[in-house]
């Protein structure tokens, strides 16, 4: 094989597994479901609303694993948010039951060719990294036997009465300026604020809270925090990329405190669908967004093991 043959393989290979999941993402949205809002309160779903983890290193997926997880769970019906390989559930003492199919995740990294280093040793410029994919299979917990009881039952999602009040302990904790008051909910990112009207504005109180971290996820834009581009007017694609990165971000946080998410602007959808129609790469790189800002944000709640985790590099 040539040196050409190998690296343009490999770079197919990218753009394929790319597109497979962009692919599937489009589907979702083009039959009116937001992958990232799932329907925790239906009787068909025995799964709890929860972040999936890997049941062997206690890490929550992040990015756009969490949506193919969660997406994996609703379409088998499997009861629990655990998820590992077939080398970790024998690590574990237990194995994969045989004729089960594993679900792809992704690790998202980058690399520098050993070229473009001698390049950058030529030219002292900085060497440019290449993003990369690559695949791994896991097994939900459901699909295996003779796992330890500690990692088989699933725990039960947090009692309702601690959700609110840990909501609004962390917008206190986070330090953003958040002001309740007007007809509308918005972040300003010249003034670095966020406003959402009063609860009782609101028909279910708990759309409040959504709505609450849907803007904060906003917020975790901003210069001083992570530094996302709100260079878009309103209307263009650069804005709806924004909406979108907040709008998973929100479903994140929801799910990590024990609210059931919903959509907040799926008047956003042909945009979205534009966008990644465009750009294969764009649902990874929005959910990835997602993750840091949920990160950003849950990392202010108090004696919580919440947290999106780094990147997808939760994947195995």
């Amino acid at each position: 094989m040539s040196r050409r043959t190998a690296p343009a393989r490999t770079s197919q290979k990218r753009a394929s597994l790319y597109d497979e999941i962009t692919g599937t993402i489009i589907a979702e949205l083009e039959a009116g479901r937001f992958p990232w809002v799932q329907p925790w309160g239906s009787a068909s779903v025995k799964a709890p609303l929860t972040m999936p983890k890997n049941a062997a290193s206690g890490r929550q997926y992040s990015g756009i694993n969490v949506l193919i997880l969660w997406g994996a769970v609703i379409q088998h019906g499997f009861p629990s948010q655990s998820w590992l390989t077939f080398r970790q559930a024998l690590s574990l003492g237990g194995n994969v039951r045989k004729g089960e199919h594993g679900t792809t995740v992704v690790y998202a990294d980058r690399f520098t060719p050993e070229d473009e280093k001698r390049r950058a040793r030529e030219t002292g410029e900085d060497a440019a990294a290449i993003p990369f994919l690559k695949r791994f299979t896991v097994f939900n917990a459901a699909q295996c036997d003779g796992l330890p009881e500690d990692v088989a039952i699933v725990a039960p999602p947090p009692p309702l009465g601690l959700i609110e009040p840990q909501v609004e302990a962390l917008i206190r904790a986070t330090g953003i300026d958040f002001r309740i008051g007007g007809d509308r909910a918005f972040y300003a990112p010249t003034s670095d604020y966020v406003q959402v009207p009063p609860p009782q504005a609101y028909f279910e109180p708990i759309n409040w809270h959504r709505t609450a971290l849907h803007e904060l996820g906003h917020a975790t834009g901003h210069p001083s925090r992570l530094n996302r581009d709100f260079s878009g007017s309103f209307g263009s694609k650069k804005y709806a990329f924004e909406e979108l990165i907040a709008e998973i971000n929100a479903a994140f946080c929801c799910a990590s405190l024990g609210i059931t998410p919903t959509v907040r602007h799926a008047d956003y959808l042909g945009c979205w669908l534009e966008v990644l129609r465009e750009d294969n790469r764009a649902i990874v790189r929005a959910a990835s967004q997602a993750s840091k800002a949920a990160d950003w944000l849950l990392g202010f709640l108090p004696d919580t093991a919440a947290g999106c985790a780094d990147d997808e590099r939760q994947a195995a």
